[in-house]
């Protein structure tokens, strides 16, 4: 025991030393310190206060919670995006960073997509407590003081899309073929992002509050992002695989359930629970931000995907249908 406590003092000055650090004042520090509570450690006392209702209907709470849960998720899916898109940490036993890694290889690909699959599952299959797991009068009346805000300004999930794919596509299908022949650089293709469409006022056509409030806020970063990503997003990252490794069937799964997931059943989740809350016998109730929701949301209307190189002509054809088929028209 005496021979395994010195050899772990050893290797902790070494580790220090390389920090040009004293071990001896790093000791007096933790001599010193506390013993570290769960409370503390997942800030849990802070997590609690950070549900602001703007009315005192209850149901409220849970929509809140639950779109802050979203967002962590997609904290998630980004971390391991980021991961990807670096190589991934090459970390020694003793603790130290010893950089980044030249290549990444088909498994650890794989292995990343697939975490970010299981978010976003887990996001898709627990997306019922928004759909049933609130009364529809108290969500029409307190959706009122959420005006302009909406679910559409969730910055992280763009990131994500940005993280996936190739910026082409991304800009608007009905043009898509038109920039890929022209050429065009990212800031002509983000003018014609396919969201924009989503954020329209369905009377005037013009942008809603929302859409310019979201654009203010991030259009420099998402373009900032796109610049750095166009060599190292998820697609890219694949291309550089060998051609053997790029045959891999579980990576390619892989990247095909990672465009399912995005790209048809969480938008269409949310068409579902839309439906359920804004749909009306004399005409759809209008999303907070003044959203399009009805052709926004679908994917066949979009056709958004990621990978379009690896489904077929038919598949992308009949993008999203049968989802729609099957959950939300039964």
């Amino acid at each position: 025991m005496e021979k395994e406590i010195t050899d772990k003092i050893k290797l902790l000055e070494e580790k220090y030393a390389l920090m040009g650090q004293d071990l001896n004042s790093y000791l007096d520090g933790l001599l010193l310190s506390n013993y570290l509570t769960y409370w503390d450690y997942t800030q849990v006392d802070t997590l609690l206060t950070l549900q602001k209702p703007k009315t005192d209907f209850p149901d409220e709470l849970i929509f809140i919670i639950y779109h802050q849960i979203t967002e962590l998720y997609f904290k998630l899916s980004l971390h391991e995006m980021e991961q990807i898109a670096h190589n991934g940490r090459n970390i020694l036993p003793n603790g130290m960073d010893k950089g980044w890694k030249d290549k990444i290889d088909a498994i650890y690909l794989s292995e990343r997509v697939g975490r970010v699959n299981r978010y976003f599952e887990a996001l898709t299959k627990s997306f019922e407590i928004m759909i049933n797991g609130m009364e529809k009068e108290q969500f029409l009346r307190y959706r009122m003081a959420l005006l302009p805000a909406s679910g559409f300004q969730s910055a992280q999930y763009r990131m994500i899309e940005i993280a996936c794919t190739d910026f082409i596509n991304l800009v608007d299908k009905d043009v898509r073929e038109e920039h890929v022949t022209k050429k065009s650089d990212l800031n002509d293709m983000f003018k014609f992002i396919y969201w924009n469409k989503g954020a329209t006022e369905l009377v005037t056509g013009k942008k809603t509050l929302t859409l310019e409030q979201f654009e203010k806020k991030y259009s420099a970063k998402f373009l900032q992002m796109a610049n750095e990503y166009s060599t190292k997003n998820i697609w890219q990252k694949y291309q550089s695989l060998t051609e053997g490794e790029k045959q891999d069937p579980k990576l390619i799964n892989a990247l095909k359930e990672l465009d399912v997931n995005v790209n048809i059943n969480w938008p269409l989740v949310h068409y579902k629970s839309a439906a359920r809350y804004l749909g009306a016998k004399d005409g759809d109730v209008p999303a907070t931000g003044g959203t399009n929701w009805q052709k926004y949301l679908p994917p066949r209307f979009q056709k958004r995907i990621f990978y379009p190189q690896l489904w077929t002509d038919q598949e992308k054809e009949q993008w999203g249908k049968s989802w729609v088929d099957t959950n939300v028209f039964r």
